[in-house]
């Protein structure tokens, strides 16, 4: 039976086309056709007569013709007594009808080429005791197992391989498989067996060698009527299969069927989409509006970047692959992804695989706004009042959560009071409500040069809980009052209320303390407290290890050629300077009240290594003395029970505070402290914070993970649009191996390697040019510039 699909319905075709070789002869069956006593009983024929009105059923009716006529005959073959297969194959001798013919050369046989392939060819000679030597059908000699043939054509005894093609052409044009559905009825029936040559004698009216061959290549390629019942050699005897199996042989048929058009259907739609134009392709969320579409789409993004689910993923995705000519990689996926429109071309593979939220749901934006409308100050009458003092507010200038700000004065006598100001998330958030859970589950605002995907919803963290120029904003305050030498004389921590006064950047602090303006003495103040901290904790054994900070903004990161703006910042800049030590000095402090009160926080030491920093002294103070400092550090470790010495700080104990908004580990300790100034014992055991900080550090990692390769591939497109002749100022920061080092491009702050010219040193400064730069397969190849 021929099934072909039109549209979204399917009908049966039945063609009985010409039979042009005179050794087909028109046999009582053959005329089945068109014999009115058979059109009555075939349970198809009404679905085939000649009218053709059938044909213009639904496909709904039609399948409902054809399972009404199997049932009607179910009901008929229940009056013929029942009969096993043992039963059909004993209607004769099994010797007489599998007669095994010997091989003989000029025989016609098919056989297996391999799983793949069956051919034709022509018996040779022997080759060794049991293997022969074929010509087959392209002309190729081979020798072949007895048990790889498959088939041997009847009535040929000395056949030319010449005319194989001829007689395989021939086979082709008069096949026909709807003529097994006529047999199958007669022999069902009847409750006969058929072997191939009986089977052309019983449709054909011949068993002629082409006659036999195109039996046996109808009943090869039969899915439906016929079961092999037993098998000699390559004979087989053939048995009609029941009824009630064929319906549902019928049934999966017509599925797979349309199947294989919805796939066909998919497969034109992504060849249609990957070759129009970017501006026309289609919009992402179009490829998600049907579910079978969707599903295939998402094994494509799921293979794309490793996080298949189940096998039916990868098989759906190898498929696609299959038909659309790519290899079966994970870039294929990704490169076809982005030809169709649904990933950008600058699509973050590592966002995705991470599986980093992007967005908050709709319950959490829901109760942010709740939180903005209702909540209310537990902390209200105990709050000190500070907005008196000039608030200086410094960070980078695309920062839209600001969390800490600055004040400093000059006691009477004559030491420096500074306020590290900090924003106070606890005000809307509490341990263990809904909104604390989402943070928690975060870790950490996600800061890419594409995006920010902050720990709170927007609305409430770059409003509510930011600090805001000129308005009265809750904060915990801490204050210390310096020793002349920069150690720590007194410190405390209160609820607080300030007014900002300034909104700086980096670039506009650097700028007024440079011009060292009498109106901004506090700001002067401040950078002379930043200056006494950072030479006491020098004498203390701290590691300098300012470098170059590089920061990216891209904007409409999903055109095809996004605008890059690349800002590079030394973090010995007086100003960053300023803000780094004030951090630093809120950590001691936090650390010092939270010892002596007894406070589980996540207090961060970091063991001294053997750094004997004198021996770096020849290196150029800087990124090259840090980056060789940084090579020798160990990694940091938490204690949630007391605090431990932070060696390359230089501190006794050091707590990260200051940006609770951003980070979870902060906002814990925010937690902890704000407990303890209401007289309220700490919401969480050291235990209890070493389980979740062990929870939060590992996602904190993978973002900071992210956030790194994002930069990488950021600074990688923006040296691939380059001028190719552009020279970029490089230090040399360490050698790899001979001639070959490790550099630091200067005005992109990243580091590459290239092979250097003789009498080159570390820390020397030379001149290369990016010959080759490819962000997506992470390639760069730097070249140094021999001045002439």
């Amino acid at each position: 039976m021929a099934i072909r699909a039109v549209n979204s319905s399917s009908f049966f075709s039945f063609s009985t086309p010409p039979l042009p070789s005179a050794a087909f002869h028109f046999s009582p069956l053959a005329a089945f056709h068109f014999s009115s006593r058979h059109r009555h009983r075939h349970p198809f024929f009404s679905l085939y007569g000649c009218s053709g009105a059938a044909r213009s059923h639904s496909f709904q009716s039609i399948f409902q013709t054809v399972m009404e006529e199997l049932h009607a005959m179910r009901k008929r073959r229940k009056r013929v007594s029942a009969t096993s297969n043992m039963g059909l194959l004993n209607e004769e001798l099994l010797e007489d009808r599998l007669v095994n013919r010997s091989l003989k050369k000029g025989l016609l046989l098919e056989f297996k080429k391999d799983s793949d392939r069956v051919l034709l060819a022509v018996a040779q000679r022997p080759d060794g005791k049991k293997n022969w030597m074929v010509s087959d059908q392209n002309g190729v000699a081979s020798s072949i197992k007895p048990q790889q043939i498959t088939y041997i054509v009847p009535g040929i005894h000395n056949f030319d391989e010449a005319d194989i093609t001829d007689f395989v052409q021939k086979a082709q044009d008069n096949m026909d498989l709807s003529l097994l559905e006529f047999a199958w009825v007669e022999l069902l029936e009847k409750n006969k067996s058929v072997t191939v040559e009986e089977l052309a004698e019983m449709i054909f009216g011949s068993a002629e060698p082409l006659d036999s061959y195109c039996a046996h290549l109808l009943l090869s390629k039969d899915e439906i009527y016929f079961t092999v019942l037993e098998t000699k050699g390559p004979r087989s005897i053939y048995g009609p299969r029941p009824s009630e199996q064929v319906e549902e042989l019928i049934r999966r048929k017509l599925a797979r069927e349309a199947a294989e058009k919805e796939f066909n259907e998919f497969i034109e739609l992504l060849a249609s989409a990957k070759s129009m134009p970017s501006q026309d392709k289609p919009p992402k969320s179009s490829w998600m509006d049907e579910e079978k579409i969707r599903s295939r789409i998402e094994a494509l993004e799921a293979y794309a970047i490793d996080t298949c689910t189940s096998d039916e993923q990868r098989k759906t995705a190898g498929m696609i692959f299959k038909e659309m000519g790519l290899a079966k990689t994970a870039s294929s996926a990704v490169n076809l992804l982005v030809d169709i429109g649904y990933f950008p071309v600058h699509v973050n593979l590592d966002l995705l695989k991470m599986g980093i939220p992007t967005d908050h749901s709709e319950e959490i934006i829901s109760v942010a706004q709740s939180l903005l409308s209702n909540s209310y100050d537990r902390d209200e009458i105990n709050r000190k009042d500070l907005t008196h003092l000039k608030v200086y507010a410094i960070d980078v200038d695309e920062a839209d959560e600001l969390d800490d700000a600055l004040s400093a004065t000059k006691l009477q006598d004559g030491r420096v009071k500074v306020w590290i100001h900090v924003a106070d998330p606890t005000r809307y958030v509490e341990p263990g409500s809904i909104m604390d859970r989402e943070a928690m589950r975060r870790a950490t605002s996600v800061f890419l040069p594409t995006a920010t995907y902050s720990m709170f919803p927007e609305k409430l963290a770059m409003g509510g809980m930011s600090l805001r120029q000129g308005e009265r904003c809750n904060t915990i305050t801490v204050s210390v009052v310096l020793h002349d030498d920069g150690s720590i004389a007194e410190c405390s921590v209160v609820n607080s209320v300030i007014k900002p006064t300034y909104m700086l950047t980096y670039d506009s602090a650097s700028e007024l303390l440079h011009l060292n303006l009498e109106e901004e003495g506090e700001l002067r103040i401040l950078s002379e407290a930043a200056n006494l901290r950072l030479n006491w904790r020098r004498q203390q054994g701290a590691v300098d290890t300012a470098t170059l900070d590089t920061r990216m903004k891209v904007s409409n990161p999903d055109s095809p050629e996004p605008s890059i703006n690349i800002y590079v910042e030394n973090q010995a800049d007086p100003a960053m300077r300023l803000v780094s030590e004030m951090m630093i000095l809120c950590g001691e402090a936090i650390a010092t009240f939270g010892s002596r009160n007894d406070i589980p926080l996540p207090y961060r030491g970091q063991p001294q290594s053997d750094i004997n920093v004198s021996e770096f002294a020849h290196l150029p103070e800087g990124p090259v003395r840090s980056f060789a400092l940084i090579k020798l550090m160990r990694a940091a470790e938490i204690d949630f029970r007391k605090p431990a010495r932070h060696g390359v700080l230089g501190i006794p104990g050091y707590v990260q505070f200051t940006s609770p908004i951003r980070r979870y580990l902060d906002l814990l300790a925010h937690y902890q402290v704000k407990a303890f100034l209401r007289g309220e014992p700490p919401p969480f055991s050291s235990g209890k914070l070493e389980g979740i900080g062990a929870v939060v550090n590992e996602k904190f990692r993978a973002v900071r993970k992210l956030c790194s390769s994002s930069l990488r591939y950021w600074t990688l497109e923006y040296l691939r649009r380059q001028p190719k002749d552009k020279r970029y100022r490089a230090l040399v920061l360490r050698f790899v191996k001979d001639r070959i080092a490790a550099l630091l491009l200067v005005e992109v702050g990243f580091q590459a390697s290239a092979w250097v010219s003789i009498g080159t040193h570390i820390g020397d400064e030379i001149l290369v040019k990016v010959e080759e730069a490819d962000p997506r397969d992470d390639i760069i190849c730097v070249k140094e510039v021999i001045k002439s």
